[in-house]
């Protein structure tokens, strides 16, 4: 009874004011027109400030040409700056310099490599980290992020290497996104794009410890139960390095035994501990020729503590390489551990200057504490990628894919982008010093 008592209330207040009924009614009308002539005339209005419409993409532009390896296009939203990034896969067809025998795009070595050590750039904004250790026919990938996206940049990158299909070894160091992603990948018509998905995995070796529930990570352990169903063979490293239930400390990568891959002790495989990065895998490479050792140490994102112990608990040399703990971030690369390993070279898998995680110049990958400590031992520090705009998810490359190999019993390097070392580029002139200079 109220509602039809208002509705006669209605119609006998138009009636007794037919003026103002179509006062209201042209309101209406002018409102509904101004709403849809500025829907056709600033669309970009309701765009930017209601969320509605969707984007207006400008052209694909390609923002670095495909050849052997993996290039990438990017379009923007004419409306809000929003870029779209998409990776245009590699044809596989190297540009070989006949006087060198290298790729001038990828750096693949077409003559024959003792052993090569690959830092992948992964194709996106973020920051994380995957490494390509290429020794004859035995190929170990080591993490796999940074996002789920990022595992076809890697599957492209280790096609050029890996002719079998087969990675005999893979690391997982932790359980953060940054590092496992790739291994599980994109859901793509029924199957996965993921790294433990497309190849066969010889032996997975992975963190032994973990507080994660995230689903990343949850989706990471679906994809290791498909590996052990496909016949990988999965250890911890706390059983590598206790060489519990057939797991090894050490594994040779070639059949003459001059390539190692050592599982080190970190206090963390046994402890608990609130920091996910303490939980990292640490491997170092050793290859023997003749007389001659080189070294290679990669210690995932192993912090302070945790890398105190590794020089506590181990017999660490001088290293070639070192893979930059951390990124590049203040908290790892301790001055401890340099001091021990007095590294000739580090290679930093980040962004350069990302806002990622922290917005302090001071602090953003690599950090300027991580390069005061480092340039007491060398110059040759090499970075990934450059972060032109995290909020609008622009990149370039830094160095761009970073592979150091063996050729005559020489340690050589090779970048996809240039061989610049950091502190001579432009980017870090612009914001950070070297020895307080």
């Amino acid at each position: 009874m109220a509602k039809k008592s208002s509705y006669k209330k209605a119609v006998k207040t138009a009636k007794k004011h037919p003026n103002l009924a179509l006062a209201i009614a042209i309101i209406i009308i002018i409102i509904v027109a101004a709403i849809i002539i500025g829907w056709v005339l600033r669309p970009d209005i309701y765009h930017n400030y209601l969320n509605i419409g969707g984007h207006k993409w400008s052209e694909w532009e390609t923002v670095k040409e495909a050849t052997c390896g993996n290039g990438s296009k990017s379009r923007e939203c004419l409306y809000c700056g929003e870029t779209d990034d998409e990776v245009i896969k590699g044809s596989g067809l190297h540009n070989i310099d006949e006087d060198t025998g290298i790729c001038a795009v990828c750096a693949y070595n077409s003559r024959a490599q003792e052993l090569s050590i690959h830092f992948l750039e992964l194709g996106n904004k973020y920051t994380g980290d995957c490494t390509l250790i290429k020794c004859g026919k035995t190929e170990v990938l080591i993490d796999a992020g940074s996002r789920k996206d990022s595992a076809a940049t890697i599957k492209a990158y280790v096609d050029q290497y890996c002719e079998d299909g087969i990675l005999e070894y893979v690391i997982a160091t932790h359980a953060h996104q940054d590092h496992i992603a790739g291994f599980v990948g994109s859901s793509v018509k029924g199957g996965r794009t993921g790294i433990l998905y497309q190849y066969q995995v010889g032996t997975l070796i992975q963190f032994a410890g973990t507080n994660s529930n995230t689903q990343i990570y949850k989706d990471y352990c679906k994809a290791v139960e498909y590996a052990k169903g496909n016949g990988t063979t999965v250890y911890t490293a706390k059983q590598c390095w206790y060489q519990t239930d057939g797991a090894k400390k050490q594994y040779f990568l070639d059949e003459a035994q001059t390539v190692s891959m050592n599982i080190l002790y970190q206090r963390y495989y046994d402890e608990k501990t609130n920091d996910e990065n303490d939980y990292s895998v640490c491997m170092l490479l050793t290859q023997n020729m003749g007389t001659q050792s080189f070294n290679y140490l990669f210690t995932g994102d192993l912090e302070e503590k945790g890398e105190s112990s590794l020089v506590d608990k181990n017999v660490l040399p001088q290293v070639e390489l070192f893979k930059g703990g951390h990124h590049g971030s203040y908290t790892a690369s301790t001055t401890k551990l340099l001091n021990v390993i007095r590294p000739r070279n580090v290679a930093v898998c980040c962004c350069c200057g990302t806002t990622e995680y922290t917005s302090n110049p001071e602090n953003t990958f690599p950090s300027q504490a991580f390069i005061d400590r480092v340039s007491v031992h060398t110059d040759n520090i090499y970075c990934t990628t450059l972060m032109v705009d995290y909020d609008k998810g622009k990149f370039t490359s830094m160095n761009g894919n970073i592979v150091f190999y063996t050729e005559n019993s020489e340690l050589k390097v090779d970048c996809s982008n240039n061989d610049i070392i950091l502190k001579d580029t432009d980017w870090f002139k612009a914001n950070r010093t070297w020895n307080g200079k």
